[in-house]
């Protein structure tokens, strides 16, 4: 197949004036632009990728083993049923995945790669947004006007990830990087390598280098939930097999969040029976003299943090067979062969790698302002987890933390079209959810105590405590507000009688 995902961008800028501008060529902008393109043909569009290829994180990461930590047929689109044999998948084949997307939904040609969105400003005299876009390498910039921004741009910071000051670091003799930053050259076959870490990241990158390398360990302050899993999926292949792809997507895809949720609701319920049970399944994998106490035993409840899912226990396998192992301990600092710990034992290491965690931010660091005042994410109130209070016309998509990403970008992809069939139905040009009850408080926009998630949430939008401004990590309560519920409340603010959108309105209601 023709890759027609990297490319220039296919037109020039000049007075490019659209309905819908999506920010970000990642999951969640290819997804909000094929329901746009399925449910509202008529509707103009265009996608701003600062990058010059699209996946987002698919493409930005390439370390050894990247990929996905929740199962396909949820993570992969509900109206583009994964077909892959491989349930917890490579990096590469999601990527491809979204390249089968962008082409079976035309999208390409809406993409103007290279440009970079550092600010967007709305006129609520002329009723549309102007976004301004870097080029790389160019102090040239592009302006665009649209009647609705899009964000697509994740929750992470794509320029840098996290890594804590440690001491010594500059005397080592060896290779450090952070897996966000991974050199396309380096060669670890047969060095050691300590990778500092706990968290997905490690537990994906050390079976991987373990294959060739001469010893991975992993080197970690203290212990996540790890939970094994098939990396393919006996049920899911027998009914492709016997419905085909798409009735069989319909029901693994169900059985799935059905799984999880219970996983999740049962971590939460009853943290001290899952927490044995966890520990349990690691247990069974590891040998007898292993000490799972201190390496595997998590001081906080399930789902506390993400779980860390290991597909066929691999990292359990690596460990067994002598290619990796695990130290929990703290750096007192580096040396120039490895590092020396506080308790006084010293790791050589050829290749040090920081899987010391990513650095969230909220929209892509995109500079927001309304009518000249500049609007900070961390003074609004997020509508539906996916409108700002005080913000018109703007749409955002961030996935659940519990559960697949994608589940939550296609609810409010599909919001977002009846959101503007609504409009378009009554004549309304502008939307904006307005917080006017005192009796609602601000809370975090997620509750995990992840060190990224402490670290970064107080610049997002705030939750609230009921109403539409809670934010659901709840797939099942997000079908009936989203898919089910009305549009139309006591908190959206619909205006009309301002300028017309430039691209024709389809019919209300068209879709799939």
């Amino acid at each position: 197949m023709t890759n027609t995902t990297t490319s220039q961008t296919p037109s020039g800028d000049a007075d490019v004036d659209v309905d819908v501008l999506i920010i970000g060529a990642g999951i969640s902008g290819i997804g909000a632009a094929s329901h746009l393109k399925a449910r509202r043909p008529g509707t103009s569009f265009a996608i701003l990728e600062g990058r010059d290829s699209i996946g987002g994180t698919w493409d930005l990461f390439r370390y050894p083993g990247i990929r996905s930590d929740s199962d396909m047929p949820t993570f992969g689109y509900g109206f583009k049923p994964w077909a892959h044999r491989k349930s917890i998948a490579d990096g590469h084949l999601i990527l491809d995945y979204l390249r089968q997307t962008v082409a079976e939904y035309g999208l390409a040609r809406h993409i103007r790669f290279g440009h970079r969105v550092v600010s967007a400003e709305f006129s609520s005299a002329k009723g549309r947004w102007t976004v301004t876009a870097q080029q790389p390498g160019s102090r040239k910039r592009a302006k665009f006007t649209a009647r609705f921004l899009f964000l697509g741009t994740g929750m992470y910071d794509h320029d840098a990830g996290f890594t804590p000051r440690f001491t010594g670091i500059e005397d080592f003799g060896g290779t450090v990087i952070h897996p966000q930053h991974w050199p396309e050259d380096l060669d670890h076959t047969g060095k050691r390598v300590i990778v500092i870490g706990s968290g997905a990241t490690a537990i994906t990158l050390i079976p991987s280098m373990a294959r060739t390398a001469g010893h991975v360990t992993m080197l970690q302050r203290s212990p996540s939930y790890v939970f094994s899993v098939p990396a393919h999926d006996a049920m899911a292949h027998t009914l492709r097999k016997v419905l085909g792809h798409k009735r069989a997507h319909r029901i693994v895809r169900r059985k799935n969040i059905m799984f999880t949720r219970a996983v999740y609701k049962a971590s939460r319920r009853m943290p001290k029976l899952m927490r044995r049970l966890l520990i349990a399944n690691v247990r069974r994998q590891l040998p007898r003299h292993f000490d799972v106490e201190t390496h595997f035993t998590p001081r906080y409840d399930p789902w506390d943090q993400r779980l860390c899912v290991v597909p066929d226990g691999d990292l359990f396998e690596a460990i067994s067979a002598g290619r990796a192992s695990v130290v929990t301990d703290h750096i007192d600092r580096f040396t120039e062969s490895g590092i020396r710990l506080t308790s006084g034992q010293e790791l050589p290491a050829d290749i040090i790698v920081t899987a010391t965690g990513l650095t969230m931010s909220p929209f892509g660091k995109i500079r927001l302002s309304v009518d000249g005042r500049e609007t900070k994410p961390s003074d609004t109130m997020a509508y539906k987890a996916m409108m700002l209070s005080g913000v018109p016309n703007l749409a955002f998509a961030l996935g659940y933390t519990n559960l697949s990403w994608t589940l939550k970008v296609d609810l409010v992809c599909e919001h977002f079209c009846r959101l503007l069939d609504h409009m378009d139905a009554h004549g309304y040009d502008t939307v904006e959810p307005v917080l006017d009850d005192p009796a609602v408080t601000r809370v975090p926009y997620m509750d995990l105590n992840s060190n990224y998630v402490l670290r970064g949430i107080g610049e997002f939008p705030r939750a609230g405590t009921s109403g539409p401004w809670t934010v659901e990590m709840a797939y099942e309560r997000d079908v009936e507000r989203l898919r089910e519920g009305p549009v139309e409340d006591g908190a959206l603010r619909f205006t009309s009688g301002g300028p017309a959108p430039s691209g024709s309105r389809p019919r209300p209601g068209a879709a799939l």
